[in-house]
């Protein structure tokens, strides 16, 4: 069931998603050679819990921890350790805070120091996918028009799309319909209206799209092991142009 949403729910969702984004600026600043996955994740949580929020993933499904930390071949779900972060890591962080009843989800790919070139034109690629299938998020357009954009985005520039995994209606719950696929066909699925909120989310492989989920129940990997970027804003279906509630903008002021 699609849950359309009000202009106050919007504005409380925005709060939510403001706070994941001051959250992963936070956490921004720390990621540095020799801090643990584990350590960045106390740090979000107390961050989130000092600022009236709750984490949203902790416990949801069981999952054990605030933030979901991916390294290198690690495409999602990857659960914070004592593993210390080293120079040339790629570094995804997806975060989710409960505010005031409503979620808030986001997810932003860092570097640890330097990195080949061809892995900082994955996350760039990555990214510039999200902002293309958010264009896509406007009354009137359908689901198949943001996979495809991102898709096309995608293979244009020789890189992979998971497939396995899509982005997700949100609200009162973490997770709603519907899915959001990053590929698809253009004017296929469902037709987008106005009040749909939706988490948009590219995962791109460097290498192969195949994936399989690690022994510990959770991370999801490359098959072939290669890096994998992936990059998320919670977004509002408009008329004219989509509503981004989330913001890479404490991220990026600092780095």
């Amino acid at each position: 069931m699609i849950f359309y949403k009000t202009e106050e729910e919007i504005e409380w969702l925005e709060m939510s998603n403001l706070l994941v984004a001051k959250t992963l600026g936070v956490i921004s600043k720390e990621i540095t050679p020799g801090i643990s996955t584990l350590r960045l994740d106390k740090i979000a949580e107390e961050y989130i819990r000092d600022n009236g929020g709750k984490p949203g993933f902790l416990g949801y499904d069981g999952f054990p921890n605030t933030l979901c930390v991916s390294i290198n071949s690690q495409v999602v779900h990857g659960i914070p350790s004592s593993y210390e972060l080293k120079e040339g890591d790629v570094v995804s962080c997806d975060c989710g805070v409960l505010l005031n009843g409503f979620y808030g989800d986001s997810a932003y790919t860092f570097t640890v120091g330097a990195v080949a070139p061809n892995v900082q034109q994955l996350l760039k690629v990555t990214k510039e996918a999200l902002y293309k299938g958010v264009e896509q998020a406007i009354e009137g357009n359908h689901l198949g028009d943001i996979g495809f954009a991102i898709q096309k985005h995608a293979e244009q520039n020789s890189v992979s799309v998971v497939r396995e995994m899509v982005g997700h209606g949100i609200g009162k719950n973490l997770h709603e319909d519907p899915q959001v696929p990053n590929y698809g066909k253009k004017g296929r699925g469902l037709k987008l209206r106005e009040g749909l909120v939706v988490a948009i989310e590219p995962m791109f492989n460097l290498g192969k799209r195949d994936i399989y989920q690690d022994s510990d129940g959770w991370a999801i990997v490359t098959a072939d092991g290669k890096p994998s970027a992936h990059f998320e804003h919670t977004v509002v279906v408009r008329k004219g142009k989509a509503q981004i509630l989330s913001s890479f903008e404490f991220i990026e002021d600092i780095n």
